[in-house]
């Protein structure tokens, strides 16, 4: 189990550096997904598999999907059509492909082999997250929720405003 830990380590930590020195930010969430990923598998190998299920679901999921809505809301450009294209050619696939496929070898081999609970850390299970989360930890579970809705909301008005402009722009460019 400890050579999978390192593996799947590894694999966060050059995802992880990945995205932070892609220019594009479509390459960089590919590699944001394999990071969170990676993340999930590290939890599951010691002991948290509830935790690594909320890891995919919520930091994977949802906020990567969140994530890829406001690029698409704040693209400005008129050429964005072609760009899409150039962004979604198969070369750029095969760095997250190769690094996903290495994590779903290490996944399965964790899950089949028989210590899995014998990590020596105790398993967390849902009832034990929840209790914490809407117990002690409830106000700062609703404040992050109204901080990624204002975050929302903050980066609609500005993209909004930025277009406005363009737009002007480009009509007195015209004239």
């Amino acid at each position: 189990m400890e050579v999978t830990f390192y593996i799947a380590s590894a694999v966060a930590v050059y995802a992880t550096i990945m995205v932070i020195t892609r220019h594009n930010l479509i390459h960089a969430l590919l590699y944001l997904v394999l990071s969170f990923m990676a993340v999930a598998v590290v939890f599951y190998i010691l002991g948290a598999p509830f935790i690594a299920a909320l890891e995919v679901i919520m930091y994977a999921g949802a906020i990567v999907v969140l994530i890829i809505f406001v690029i698409m809301m704040l693209n400005l450009k008129a050429e964005a059509v072609e760009q899409e294209r150039k962004w979604l050619s198969r070369g750029i696939f095969i760095g997250p492909a190769v690094l996903s496929l290495i994590l779903l070898v290490e996944l399965l081999y964790v899950v089949t082999a028989s210590g899995v609970s014998s990590s020596g850390y105790p398993m967390v299970d849902a009832k034990a997250v929840g209790m914490s989360l809407y117990g002690p930890y409830v106000i700062g579970v609703e404040l992050s929720g109204i901080l990624l809705m204002s975050g929302i909301v903050g980066a609609y008005h500005l993209g909004r405003q930025k277009k406005k402009i363009v737009h002007r722009f480009l009509e007195k460019a015209e004239e």
